[in-house]
C-alpha cells in the first residue's frame, strides 16, 4: 500500500473538501449601510457568513441574516458604516467550516439623513449616525413563525424590576412604561401576517413619551412584507422604520403607517407602500393613508416609494397651529400615487427631491396657513403639481371662471402658502405662479387672461434658495401668510438638494427597500397617468402575494402573468373574463350560486384552472358552505368580499381540504388559491 505523509494527506483532503462545498457566489452587492449576497446550495449542512472592511476584519453575521428560498441561499449584513467590504461565505459540514469563498469588494453607501428628525442632536432609532448598532443595543427577529413567541427581559419601573415581555408587540407594550433605555432593533424577516397581539390590528409603537427609549422596526433584505397589518407610532420619540414592504393592511385605523400624537424625531425611510383594503368611504378603495402625520414634529419622511396609492401623505389635523410643527419629506418616489403629496395643514414642511410619477389628481396640497417650501421636484404628468386651498387652480380647476363652490379640492379650508423654488414639471399640468402674466394650462402656455395671479395662485415661485416669502403675501383664504422657516438658521438643517433630474436618478435607484423589494409592478403611462380608479390587476396581486420565495416578482399593468427573475412561477387568472368586481351580469352558475329555475338549493362547483395533474382545483359546496381544496402545496388562501374587505381565516385553514365557510355572512366573495406558484380565482356566493 501506498503511503502518504501528513502533509500530503492534508493536502488531499483539502483537495477533496473544496472539490465537494466550494460555494459559488452568484451576486454579491454592496447597499445603504448593508451589502447582500446570493449562492446556489452545495450540498453542505449550514453556512456561516462573515465581513471585513471599514476598520472590521472577519465579523460573523447572525445566523438569521442567513435564509434558504429552495435551492438558493442570500444573506443580508446590515448596520454596516460606508466603506468597502467583502463578504465570506463559509460551507459547514459535520459541524466544521470545511471551504469558504470570498466576495469582490463591495461598495456600501450611508443612507441621506438629512431633515428634521435629526435635529437638535438627535439620532432616531437603534443606530448610530455612521449605520453601526448602538452601544448595547438588543437584536430581535421577527418571522411569521417566531412573531408571537419572541420574548425580551424589559426594564418595567424606576428600581429596574424586568419584566419578561412576548411578542414583538407585548415587547413594545413593556417599552411605553418608558423605563427601558436599551436600543431596540426588530428585525422582520420574509412575510409576516397579523400576530395575536396586535392594537386594533395595528403594531403600535407607544414609549411612553420617554425621550431615552430608541427603536428601529426594519425588514431583511428585499422581500420582508408587513402583511394585511399597519404600524402606528403615538408617544414616541427617536423611532426609526425602514426597509418594509406593507399591503393590504385591514387595521381599525386603516393607515400603512400612521403617526398619531406626541411624536419626535421620527424617520420613516426606504420602504414599499401598497394599497390597503378599501374603507367605508368611497375615496379610501385604496385604502385609507399610506403614510400620515398628525400632531408630531421633527420628522422625516424619505426614500419611500409609493405604489398607486389613493391618498399618500395626510399631514396635520387639528394642531390649530403653524408653530412648532417641523416635517421633511424627501427622495420619495410617487408612483402614479394620486393625491396628498402631502396635503398639509399647519406644519412647516420642507418637501424637495421628490418624483412625482404619473399623478391623476394632484402634487402638493397648502391649506390652514401652512408654510410649504417645495425645492428641486420632479414632476412628470401631476396633473395640478401644486395647489393652495380656494385659490388658483384649486378654484379654476382649468376652467375659465373662479368656481370655489365646485371645485374646492380641500374641504373648504383656508389657504396656507407655496414657496417654490427650482422645481422641474413636464407632460401635461397645471400651474398658477404668483404674479405671473403667463400659466401653463394642461401642459401648454397660455395668457393669463382675467385671472388675477396675485390673488389667485398655486406657489410664489423664487428665483433663489434663500429668497424670502415677503408678509404682504396672503392666502386669499384666511389671509395667511408663510412664516419663512426655511431661512431660519435656528430651525433648518444643513442638507443639499439634487437637482430635479439627479433626484430622480437617486429615487429610482435607491427608494423602497433593497433593490426595490421582490414585488415590482410596471405602470402603463397612457392609461394609469391619469387613472385614480383601483387597478383590479394590482390589487389581485398584492392579496395573492405570500412571499416570493426569494425571487423577485414582475408584474405590469398590461398583463396578470408575474414574471421572475430566476423562476418559473406564473399568475393564472379565473377562466371568466369578466372584472371581479362587475358581478351584476354575471350568470348564478359562473358565480357558484343557485340557478334560478331550481327549487332547491344544487350543488355548484367551478373549475377554474389546473395545478399539475390536479383536474379540480378548488370546489365549492354551497350547500354545505365549504370550501373543497385538492391542490398541492397550497401557500396561500384569501376569501375576500366584493368590498375588498379579506376575510379572517384560522392560521389552519390553509393546511386543510376542507374549509368551512359557514360564519360568512351572505354575498359574494372572491376565492383566491395560490399553489405551486399559480394562482386561482372563483366567485361564490354565500345564501
Amino acid at each position: 500500500m501506498k503511503r502518504f505523509s501528513k502533509v500530503a494527506l492534508g493536502v488531499a483532503l483539502l483537495g477533496f473538501a473544496g472539490a465537494y462545498a466550494q460555494v459559488t457566489l452568484g451576486s454579491a452587492e454592496g447597499w445603504l449601510e448593508s451589502a447582500y449576497a446570493e449562492w446556489a446550495s452545495d450540498g453542505s449542512d449550514s453556512y456561516n457568513v462573515y465581513y471585513s472592511g471599514a476598520g472590521a476584519s472577519n465579523v460573523k453575521v447572525d445566523a438569521q441574516l442567513i435564509r434558504k428560498y429552495g435551492s438558493k441561499y442570500r444573506v443580508d449584513v446590515v448596520g454596516l458604516k460606508a466603506g468597502s467590504y467583502t463578504l465570506k461565505v463559509a460551507s459547514v459540514k459535520g459541524g466544521k467550516e470545511i471551504a469558504s469563498t470570498t466576495s469582490k469588494s463591495l461598495t456600501v453607501k450611508a443612507h441621506d439623513r438629512a431633515g428634521f428628525a435629526f435635529s437638535n442632536g438627535r439620532v432616531p432609532g437603534a443606530y448610530k449616525a455612521d449605520g453601526t448598532l448602538k452601544d448595547g443595543a438588543v437584536v430581535l427577529y421577527i418571522t411569521e413563525s417566531t412573531k408571537n413567541s419572541v420574548t425580551m427581559d424589559v426594564t418595567m419601573n424606576a428600581k429596574g424590576t424586568k419584566n419578561t415581555c412576548k411578542s414583538f408587540q407585548g415587547i413594545l407594550n413593556c417599552y411605553k412604561k418608558g423605563y427601558e433605555t436599551t436600543p431596540l432593533d426588530l428585525r422582520f424577516i420574509g412575510n409576516v401576517t397579523d400576530s395575536d397581539s396586535l392594537v386594533q390590528g395595528d403594531m403600535m409603537i407607544d414609549l411612553g413619551k420617554s425621550e431615552t427609549s430608541y427603536v428601529t422596526v426594519e425588514g431583511i433584505g428585499n422581500d420582508a412584507t408587513v402583511n394585511g397589518w399597519g404600524i402606528r407610532v403615538k408617544n414616541a420619540q427617536n423611532v426609526e422604520i425602514r426597509n418594509l414592504g406593507i399591503m393590504n393592511v385591514d387595521s381599525d385605523e386603516g393607515d400603512n403607517i400612521g403617526l398619531q400624537q406626541n411624536n419626535q424625531y421620527v424617520w420613516v425611510h426606504n420602504n414599499d407602500f401598497f394599497y390597503g383594503h378599501a374603507g367605508s368611504d368611497k375615496d379610501q378603495v385604496k385604502g385609507d393613508g399610506a403614510l400620515d402625520c398628525k400632531m408630531s414634529t421633527y420628522i422625516t419622511f424619505s426614500y419611500n416609494h409609493f405604489w398607486d396609492n389613493g391618498k399618500s401623505n395626510l399631514l396635520g389635523l387639528k394642531e390649530g397651529t403653524s408653530e412648532g410643527y417641523y416635517i421633511t419629506y424627501h427622495h420619495n418616489w410617487y408612483d402614479h400615487s394620486d393625491s396628498r403629496h402631502p396635503r398639509v395643514r399647519y406644519y412647516s414642511a420642507h418637501v424637495y427631491n421628490n418624483y412625482y410619477d404619473g399623478n391623476a389628481k394632484y402634487g402638493a396640497g397648502s391649506t390652514l396657513g401652512s408654510s410649504v417650501f417645495m425645492e428641486a421636484n420632479y414632476f412628470r404628468n401631476c396633473k395640478y403639481p401644486m395647489m393652495t386651498s380656494l385659490q388658483g387652480t384649486d378654484v379654476y380647476a382649468s376652467g375659465t371662471k373662479r368656481d370655489p363652490t365646485n371645485n374646492g379640492t380641500f374641504s373648504k379650508e383656508a389657504g396656507g402658502t407655496i414657496k417654490a423654488y427650482n422645481n422641474y414639471m413636464e407632460g401635461s399640468y397645471t400651474f398658477i405662479p404668483y404674479g405671473a402674466s403667463k400659466y401653463v394650462l394642461k401642459g401648454a402656455e397660455t395668457a393669463i387672461g382675467d385671472i388675477d395671479s396675485k390673488v389667485d395662485f398655486d406657489a410664489y415661485v423664487v428665483s433663489s434658495r434663500d429668497a424670502q416669502v415677503p408678509s404682504s403675501v396672503k392666502s386669499y383664504s384666511g389671509e395667511n401668510t408663510y412664516n419663512n422657516f426655511d431661512t431660519d438658521k435656528s430651525i433648518m438643517y444643513s442638507y443639499t438638494a439634487d437637482s430635479p433630474e439627479q433626484a430622480v436618478v437617486n429615487v429610482r435607484a435607491y427608494a423602497g427597500r433593497v433593490q426595490g423589494g421582490d414585488f415590482k409592478w410596471t405602470f402603463d403611462n397612457s392609461v394609469d397617468d391619469a387613472s385614480s380608479e383601483v387597478n383590479q390587476k394590482l390589487k389581485d396581486a398584492l392579496m395573492a402575494y405570500k412571499g416570493s420565495n426569494g425571487e423577485v416578482m414582475e408584474y405590469s399593468s398590461s398583463s396578470e402573468t408575474p414574471k421572475s427573475s430566476s423562476s418559473s412561477e406564473t399568475s393564472q387568472s379565473s377562466s371568466s373574463s369578466k372584472d371581479p368586481e362587475s358581478v351584476e351580469s354575471s350568470s348564478s352558475s359562473e358565480l357558484g350560486g343557485e340557478s334560478s329555475s331550481s327549487s332547491e338549493e344544487p350543488e355548484i362547483t367551478q373549475i377554474v384552472n389546473s395545478v399539475s395533474n390536479v383536474s379540480q382545483p378548488v370546489r365549492y359546496v354551497s350547500r354545505e358552505a365549504r370550501l373543497e381544496i385538492y391542490a398541492e402545496d397550497v401557500r396561500r388562501l384569501d376569501i375576500v368580499a366584493m368590498d375588498g374587505r379579506r376575510v379572517d381565516l384560522s392560521t389552519e385553514a390553509v393546511s386543510q381540504r376542507n374549509v368551512d365557510l359557514s360564519s360568512l355572512k351572505p354575498g359574494i366573495y372572491l376565492v383566491r388559491l395560490v399553489a405551486k406558484g399559480v394562482v386561482f380565482q372563483q366567485k361564490i356566493v354565500r345564501r
